[in-house]
């Protein structure tokens, strides 16, 4: 590959990564200082999403998206709405975390029950990435209220979900944006279930409007455009950042401590996930 082709592919590697940790980092922006409730932001983020991926696909093919399925938008529904209400009561960095484990895990224990074999260290890293999780959810001065955990372990398992039943369904935008789509309904049904209580604050109305289209949509977008030159190794290994870059987000906006048990969490959760990484793709 060129070293102009290499640039290009490692900058929208960093822009995807920065736009995936942006939507904790406006997630919990538009929840803890607007006082926007959680399905109101669900909504917002999905239509916007939606909106902007659609436009892309027409622009770029011409034709309006009609990939996808109801139960990648049920699943992507289920994130997002768990991910919002989740992030009632968890820190950015928290979330993240509890979020990055939940998918990884899911995904991994799916390959484990269609046969898939660990080798030694990989096994070592799967109980390490499990004991990280478990720290978080420890009773303690530090801890995060339980509901809370609980709704970002579910967002979790729905992306780990949501990303195998996209792995063999075509092309990755047309597809995100056909789910995305389809799941604007569902988020709407939601609304009407927990209606706002009071009129949409425009700060957060700008925050769930930017983490649809920005870091959704158009971040989506970047990712899919920069996994063409990436190898799977690769990919799986640059998004152990994500975390981690979210966590500094919050440390450096809206002045989040990161206790010792968060900083122990980390590390267990992404240095298991990434000897389980390196194990498979050595």
């Amino acid at each position: 590959m060129p070293v102009s082709s290499r640039s290009a592919t490692l900058l929208l590697t960093w822009l995807a990564m920065l736009a995936f940790a942006g939507n904790s980092l406006l997630c919990r922006l538009a929840l803890a200082t607007t006082g926007i409730d959680a399905g109101s932001f669900t909504l917002l983020r999905l239509a916007s999403g939606a909106l902007v991926l659609v436009l892309l696909v027409r622009g770029r093919d011409g034709i309006w998206p009609r990939a996808g399925s109801w139960a990648g938008a049920a699943a992507l529904f289920v994130y997002a709405a768990a991910f919002s209400f989740a992030y009632l009561g968890l820190t950015t960095a928290t979330g993240a975390l509890c979020l990055f484990g939940a998918v990884q895990a899911s995904m991994i224990g799916y390959g484990l029950w269609q046969g898939e074999r660990l080798a030694a260290r990989q096994w070592l890293g799967f109980v390490c990435a499990l004991a990280g999780l478990l720290v978080l959810l420890l009773p303690g001065v530090a801890a995060p209220p339980l509901a809370n955990m609980t709704l970002m372990l579910l967002a979790g398992v729905a992306w780990g979900g949501y990303s195998l039943l996209g792995r063999r369904a075509g092309d990755a935008t047309q597809v995100t944006a056909g789910n995305f789509a389809r799941a604007v309904p569902l988020a709407a049904a939601l609304c009407l279930l927990f209606p706002p209580h009071a009129a949409l604050p425009w700060a957060g109305v700008v925050y769930a409007l930017a983490s649809g289209a920005l870091a959704s949509g158009i971040g989506y977008a970047i990712w899919y455009t920069a996994l063409r030159d990436l190898a799977a190794a690769t990919a799986a290994t640059v998004q152990l950042s994500v975390p981690l870059l979210a966590a500094l987000a919050g440390w450096l906006f809206l002045g989040e401590a990161l206790h010792l048990r968060t900083l122990l969490a980390a590390v267990a959760i992404v240095g298991g996930i990434a000897l389980v990484i390196a194990g498979r793709w050595r």
